[in-house]
């Protein structure tokens, strides 16, 4: 297997939100698109796809740096209390 386990429960949350991120590119797509074909990210389904993901994979990175820091400073501040 190339993707540890391990691999995959840390970056759990980056995951679930370029699969969300994925969803709502295509709904974007769907919906408002681009009829003329003119633009370059919404005239075809995979490219508004494509930048969900990332854009969701980002956002999720984002989260998880933000979490992670949060949980740094309180351990640092429990051990500062014993």
């Amino acid at each position: 297997m190339f993707v540890s386990k391990e691999k995959i429960k840390s970056k759990y949350l980056q995951i679930v939100l370029a699969v969300v991120g994925a969803v709502g590119g295509f709904i974007y797509w769907k919906f408002v698109g681009c009829e003329s074909g003119s633009c370059a990210i919404k005239s075809v389904w995979y490219w508004s796809t494509l930048w969900g993901t990332v854009v969701g994979y980002l956002i999720g990175d984002f989260i998880f740096d933000i979490i992670k820091k949060i949980k740094k400073r309180k351990d640092k501040s429990d051990e500062r209390e014993v």
